[in-house]
């Protein structure tokens, strides 16, 4: 089971990605603001990853990414936005998937799989260097 946090102000669509992404196995810890957000990055440093809105109330969601590129740079995100528009930004390339917002969460749930995978995949490589004595 991984522990994602959802990071989206609309409470409508954090139900339904909550509901959609228990039903995929993982727990899901939710967070209404940036602020909220940074509350629960400072203290719970057990996340397998971060689904993150940019457009959120109190701060930009650009900003959080850059705060967790710095402070969790392991954590991989997934940026999950409205706007197509910000694909290309260069403020994104920190984000290991970005996902334009739809009806159909098929698209969200595998980037989530593909990001998790990835980071087990880092994980057990790190692991079996640092057993061969080269992890630096």
């Amino acid at each position: 089971m991984a522990r994602v946090l959802l990071v989206e102000d609309e409470s409508n669509l954090r139900m339904l990605y909550r509901m959609e992404l228990q039903a995929e196995g993982n727990e899901i810890i939710e967070a209404a603001s940036g602020a909220e957000a940074a509350h629960v990055l400072r203290h719970d440093q057990a996340l397998d990853a971060m689904i993150l809105d940019l457009n959120l109330p109190d701060i930009a969601g650009w900003q959080l990414l850059n705060w967790v590129a710095s402070s969790r740079p392991q954590l991989p995100v997934i940026i999950n936005t409205a706007y197509a528009d910000f694909r290309d930004d260069y403020r994104g390339w920190h984000a290991q998937a970005y996902v334009v917002k739809s009806s159909d969460l098929t698209p969200l749930k595998t980037a989530l799989a593909r990001c998790l995978a990835a980071a087990a995949r880092r994980e057990h490589e790190n692991a079996i260097e640092f057993k061969r004595g080269r992890f630096q």
